[in-house]
């Protein structure tokens, strides 16, 4: 089912870092964006996130850098998502 294994940094002001672990599980699991394919993720550590197949990086990294941003994760400054494959 987690077929994808991504490390995921969060970029503000240019200085990025892993993304924390209670970020990654409050937008997975409580699927904020109404989105049926973000079921599919998991956090499994700090900046590390395994997905299913149905779950698209790209939607991924835009939704998750808006909720973030949102939230005011990066303090008045907008959030950048990184992902990489692992």
């Amino acid at each position: 089912m987690y077929a994808q294994k991504w490390t995921v940094e969060i970029e503000v002001e240019g200085q990025p870092r892993p993304c924390p672990l209670d970020w990654l599980d409050s937008f997975c699991m409580r699927n904020f964006t109404n989105a049926p394919e973000f079921d599919d993720t998991l956090p499994v550590g700090e900046g590390r996130l395994e997905a299913g197949l149905r779950v698209d990086a790209d939607r991924f990294r835009a939704a998750f850098g808006e909720w973030l941003t949102k939230r005011g994760k990066g303090n008045g400054r907008p959030v950048r998502v990184l992902l990489r494959a692992e």
